[in-house]
């Protein structure tokens, strides 16, 4: 019976793989299921033959182990799948050649190896700066220093969490790949919400543009190369300051899973057991779409496109709870009617947070085209 019961709970898990989480908790178990599948299917391998000579419940205990196990599956397959048309899309987008990198010219976009053996490690080491002070208080920035020689280009990393919460620190381990690579990295923190409001967080991103160029040469940065990457709310504030005129330096940006419509998005909220989508627009906008609909329009990065924009990379998975896919195609619309140049990761298994691990189905995915994107634009 237990093993029925154990193997009922893995089958609810699987369906993580393919429908939206329906409640905050079960996201994180979604993240877990698509990033960690091996883990899954190993488990339910384990409990589908340890019972199942057993005749109470054996065979039907055997046909929910196969079906929990063909679901966790499905990522590594999609992948699989998805890694065969991205090249060729990328230099749809981009041009011939544009997604070779010279040092790894046969690297492909998925392998199962990589889930086992990746590049998923901490970074090796970064230094803290204070790049601002507001009312007395210190606002820092971390930076991972190129292990290359020369002035190398920089990658400005702004985090997620509601615009309310989140870190410097979130997800390093891509600061620390990047860095590796030869790009400079600087994660920075910002003002948040409900104490600091739209546009605090994009006029932060500035004065950290500003302080990188006055430290350029110390740094070792090349200030006419920086590119923009934000995650779910830090994508919207990447997304607006990189969409602003007046910052040539700014030549690409990276959209993870970022709302794209603020207008949209207030009139469509999420399902309440995953977040109150509402409240947390509010607190950072300063009141409800009726009371403040300025605000909502000038934070909406679909409304400042044009067609001198730098290059966009969007990152969304199709199954998000937080953050509504619909919000990536939206976006998707208004750059092309402005002939802007973009390319799109859709990923059909992601949830929110899909690069949690660099060595996770979407994590490989969403690695590869950030490193041809980040060799694209700046090179």
């Amino acid at each position: 019976m237990l093993r029925l019961v154990l193997l009922i709970l893995l089958l609810l898990s699987s369906l993580l793989c393919v429908f939206r989480a329906p409640a905050f908790y079960l996201w994180y178990l979604a993240i877990m299921v698509t990033e960690f599948p091996l883990i899954f299917m190993a488990l339910t391998k384990v409990v589908t033959f340890s019972g199942i000579r057993h005749r109470q419940f054996g065979v039907a205990g055997a046909v929910i182990g196969c079906i929990a196990f063909i679901l966790f599956l499905t990522p590594i397959a999609r992948a699989y799948l998805l890694s065969g048309k991205i090249n060729e899309g990328f230099e749809r987008a981009f041009g011939t050649g544009s997604a070779q990198l010279a040092d790894k010219p046969n690297q492909p976009p998925f392998s199962f190896l990589g889930m086992i053996t990746g590049i998923n490690k901490a970074p090796d080491s970064y230094a803290v700066m204070n790049y601002k002070t507001v009312g007395g208080k210190a606002i820092t920035l971390d930076y991972y220093k190129a292990q290359a020689t020369g002035f190398r280009p920089c990658l400005l990393v702004v985090h997620g969490g509601s615009w309310a919460g989140g870190d410097s620190r979130q997800l390093p381990e891509l600061n620390g790949y990047l860095a590796r690579g030869g790009y400079n990295v600087i994660s920075i923190n910002y003002r948040l919400a409900p104490e600091h409001i739209s546009p605090a967080p994009v006029e932060d991103v500035f004065d950290a543009i500003a302080f990188i160029k006055l430290r350029a040469q110390e740094l070792m940065i090349d200030t006419s190369k920086i590119v923009v990457l934000g995650r779910s709310a830090g994508a919207q504030i990447a997304t607006v300051a990189s969409y602003r005129p007046g910052h040539p330096e700014i030549k690409g940006v990276i959209d993870i899973y970022g709302p794209a419509d603020m207008i949209w998005g207030y009139k469509h909220p999420n399902n309440p057991l995953v977040m109150n989508s509402c409240k947390v627009m509010e607190d950072f906008l300063g009141g409800t779409y009726d009371q403040v609909p300025q605000k909502y329009a000038e934070s909406s990065p679909l409304e400042l496109v044009t067609p001198s924009i730098p290059p966009t990379l969007i990152i969304h998975g199709e199954i998000d709870p937080l953050v509504a896919y619909k919000h990536s195609p939206r976006l998707i619309e208004k750059l092309q009617t402005a002939g802007a140049k973009y390319y799109f990761l859709s990923i059909p298994w992601g949830t929110h947070g899909c690069d949690y691990t660099l060595n996770g189905p979407s994590g490989q995915l969403t690695t590869y085209v950030i490193e041809r994107f980040m060799k694209v634009v700046t090179k």
